[in-house]
């Protein structure tokens, strides 16, 4: 089986065009997981990025507070200063990721590709509103990360395209992500959740995964705490922590499975959430 190894963006675009059947990799972990268990049958060719500089880097943009991180920047990269710092709960979602080995070689861009909403990384990246590159052979195009995910394991990317990077923006204010497995550690999410403060705009997002066919913005619970928090004090009632839960569970759509029914589901959406806002504003009113 042939290992295409470019070096440079323009070099993997290249390699696509002309092996379009190519199986695309940055870290593999998933695809090895489907490949042994029969899900994906085995290339006859795999392009590997994890040689491709522009796609192992990140930018800091201090003008527009914004932060781009290439497709093959690791999770063990992402959980370590100065990207923790910028993005935290980016840096608390990738500590959940597998073993140190998978933190070592999975990918966001991975994460991305294989789209599945139980992702650990996309709760996050839907709650910063980020906006995920493709780069193909006419250029590089934009869009947001709710528009790329569209389904269980399916997004946006054209088949002549790579995943280049996403854009985040760094904001004001408390993010927290959490999960909630079968035990602690290597495990599939039942339930994920991720709440994002912007102080100056007082804004409040929620993102929640495992629960839907992709991963969902809960738009009502937002508004509902955006309007009775008190962002200058840090200040929430109890009333609007326990509502945010209800509404952020009301708003998934789970399903009974192997792994959880769609009651517990719901339940861990509710206290994931609620503990999160409860963090984002620990006074009580």
């Amino acid at each position: 089986m042939p290992v295409l190894v470019p070096t440079s963006l323009d070099d993997a675009v290249s390699m696509l065009a002309d092996a379009p059947d190519a199986l695309v990799l940055t870290g593999g972990t998933d695809a090895m997981v489907e490949i042994n268990m029969g899900h994906r049958r085995p290339p006859t060719r795999v392009i590997a990025l994890n040689r491709v500089a522009e796609l192992r880097s990140w930018t800091y943009h201090p003008d527009t507070a914004s932060l781009r991180i290439g497709a093959a920047v690791t999770y063990a990269e992402l959980m370590e200063p100065p990207i923790a710092d910028l993005v935290p709960a980016l840096a608390q979602a990738a500590r959940t990721v597998g073993s140190p080995q998978i933190r070592h070689a999975g990918t966001l861009g991975g994460n991305l590709g294989t789209c599945s909403p139980a992702g650990d990384g996309l709760p996050v990246l839907a709650a910063l509103d980020a906006v995920v590159h493709l780069a193909g052979p006419t250029g590089e195009r934009s869009m947001p990360v709710a528009e790329f995910m569209v389904g269980v394991k399916r997004n946006a990317r054209r088949p002549d395209e790579l995943i280049a990077g996403v854009t985040l923006p760094v904001l004001d204010g408390y993010q927290g992500y959490s999960k909630v497995g079968v035990r602690n550690a290597m495990v599939i999410a039942l339930a994920t959740a991720c709440v994002a403060v912007d102080t100056p705009s007082r804004s409040i997002r929620l993102a929640i995964g495992s629960v839907a066919t992709t991963i969902l913005r809960c738009g009502e619970a937002e508004a509902m705490a955006t309007a009775d928090v008190d962002f200058a004090t840090g200040t929430a009632s109890a009333a609007t922590v326990a509502r945010f839960g209800e509404l952020a569970a009301a708003a998934s759509r789970p399903i009974d499975d192997h792994r959880a029914t769609a009651d517990y589901r719901q339940h861990a959406i509710s206290v994931l959430s609620s503990r999160l806002l409860r963090r984002a504003f620990p006074n009580e009113s």
